[in-house]
């Protein structure tokens, strides 16, 4: 049996705990496999199209030239996975392309990729804060001023939410300014949801204080998890959100019974501690 794989939080299980925390057991612990969505091939193609778009030279950055990068990527992510086809028909293939040119003509509306570089596309981050919370992720953009100020840059395909509704979009920037500031030292100036739909942007300016707040209060929901995860006990959380909620016949609060619970797989900061005292 392959080992377990070290837990470790990101911006989407905090989501999921919050929302639920069965939820967050069903998708970080037993790893249940679930339906992908058109909205969320339809993101990952466009950030994949994106990401690439930055590592061109600057005179190639241009919207023809990223919507002739669609195809080729819908085919290696097609090719990976047999499924995808299935989720887009062929018939309906001319209208999903459709709408990520949309997505992307919406990025140039948004700014010019041809006057700056990209510090890093697709950084990823596996590191543990100094208050122990492991934490993983990928950062969509660094960007580097020549003055030195740093700029996190994260897209979103959906629907801009309404103020009231976007704290979980300021929890992750939020999330990205903290573990960035911890492993280089340095607050990001700046912190940018550029909402290609619509053509909008959130922008936040994260202070230090506001970063140790945030800290703590990650400190406290990892907490709440580790001690779940310990003892296996992992309640559900009805909402508005169950009627989305892939896992519902699995659920107690439908009538349902979990599968067995696989037990606690440990943490990356268990993995570092034991390295330490090692």
């Amino acid at each position: 049996m392959p080992p377990k794989k070290l837990l470790a939080l990101s911006p989407s299980r905090a989501s999921d705990y919050k929302q639920c925390p069965l939820l967050y057991r069903f998708r970080a612990i037993d790893k249940l496999p679930e339906p992908s969505t058109v909205a969320q091939v339809k993101g990952t193609l466009v950030h994949a199209v994106l990401e690439e778009m930055h590592k061109l030279p600057r005179e190639q950055r241009t919207y023809p030239a990223a919507v002739k990068r669609l195809k080729p990527h819908w085919a290696k992510m097609t090719a990976a996975d047999a499924e995808l086809d299935e989720l887009v028909p062929n018939e309906e293939l001319y209208d999903f392309l459709v709408e990520c040119r949309s997505l992307l003509r919406g990025y140039f509306e948004m700014e010019n990729p041809q006057g700056f570089d990209a510090h890093e596309c697709e950084m990823y981050v596996d590191e543990v804060l100094p208050n122990g919370v492991p934490v993983r992720g990928f950062i969509d953009r660094v960007d580097i001023a020549p003055t030195g100020e740093v700029r996190v840059v994260d897209y979103k395909t959906g629907k801009k939410p309404l103020p009231q509704y976007s704290q979980d979009a300021q929890f992750q920037m939020r999330f990205y300014a903290l573990v960035y500031w911890r492993l280089f030292d340095q607050i990001p100036a700046q912190l940018r949801l550029m909402y290609l739909k619509v053509m909008d942007s959130l922008i936040l300016t994260p202070s230090k204080e506001e970063l140790e707040y945030f800290e703590r209060d990650l400190g406290e929901l990892w907490a709440k998890i580790e001690g779940d995860g310990k003892e296996g006990s992992f309640r559900p959380k009805t909402s508005k959100l169950c009627g989305w909620c892939s896992f519902q016949e699995l659920c107690p609060a439908f009538g349902g019974t979990p599968p067995e619970y696989p037990g606690w797989p440990g943490s990356t900061a268990d993995n570092s501690a034991q390295g330490e005292i090692a």
